[in-house]
């Protein structure tokens, strides 16, 4: 039996100005709402430049509480225009304290929750250990109105143990929001290799788990990183339903069956012949 859902993917350049981007973001979930989305899904950290391309202190007034302003807004929008919105915020805990984090809103305006980051890289270009500890909430799903969502954050999607316990959970669709980009320094070709092994892995979560994947990137140049937007929808066999370009802006609304998870999970049976008795060594660090 069909459960036909409209996924809204946002993707997006942004600015230094917080309220600039702000206000662009609202305008696109009310175009992605138009063109007919249920769920409306943004990139990571949508409200500024990402700022972890650099060490600075001054960046962590960027940040604030979840919930918070930005929640608030969203809550009202959402049951003004009946979508669920998967928001990518930095978020301040305490003072001193700061994550990674992305809030989930029902469709009535209800804020269902947040996940916080778990898996944090530190890569020249992305220093995000500098301003975000691990997600201490585990790995979540959010039961909203148009389906159960579950949700990661960028780094998180190349550990297939994250995707793997989200859909052991009972995700419908795993949301990765985004923003990886391409240093100016690299050949063509490596920029090629580095997003089809992005695409590709994520591809793999769908086919491993029977799910749809929604991946929302983050496009233009900011610095030294042009951001390669390439933002897509795989379905449970991994075909890809949609994607976009690398270099520019795009609201695109995709029509997912989420009841396709039974049929393909049925003729790929991969959580029926998982040797779960064989998996402890996956809790060591390496086995020597």
């Amino acid at each position: 039996m069909a459960k036909q859902v409209k996924v809204g993917l946002v993707q997006m350049s942004c600015e230094k100005d917080v309220e600039v981007n702000m206000q662009k973001t609202v305008e696109r979930i009310r175009e992605a709402a138009q063109k007919g989305a249920q769920i409306v899904c943004l990139q990571e950290l949508f409200r500024s430049l990402y700022f972890c391309d650099v060490e600075d202190y001054e960046n962590f007034k960027l940040a604030e509480p979840i919930p918070g302003p930005t929640t608030d807004a969203f809550e009202k929008l959402a049951a003004e225009l009946g979508v669920v919105i998967v928001a990518s915020l930095f978020e301040q805990r305490a003072q001193g304290l700061y994550h990674n984090t992305t809030a989930v809103i029902d469709a009535d305006g209800t804020y269902m929750g947040k996940y916080r980051k778990m898996h944090i890289p530190d890569d020249p270009g992305y220093y995000e250990k500098f301003y975000f500890t691990p997600g201490d909430l585990g790995y979540r799903i959010f039961e909203t109105k148009f389906g159960k969502l579950g949700v990661l954050i960028c780094w998180d999607q190349w550990y297939p143990e994250a995707a793997r316990i989200t859909s052991l959970m009972g995700a419908d669709i795993l949301v990765f929001p985004t923003a990886i980009g391409w240093a100016d320094t690299q050949t063509e070709e490596t920029n090629q290799d580095q997003y089809n092994a992005w695409q590709t892995i994520q591809r793999g979560h769908a086919v491993a788990n029977g799910v749809h994947v929604v991946a929302i990137n983050r496009t233009g140049v900011e610095g030294p990183m042009k951001f390669w937007g390439g933002s897509f929808v795989a379905n449970p066999h991994g075909k890809l339903l949609f994607q976009a370009s690398h270099d520019q802006e795009e609201v695109q609304v995709i029509t997912i069956d989420i009841a396709q998870s039974d049929y393909y999970r049925t003729h790929w049976p991969f959580l029926r012949d998982r040797r779960i008795d064989s998996y402890d060594p996956i809790l060591k660090r390496f086995i020597d």
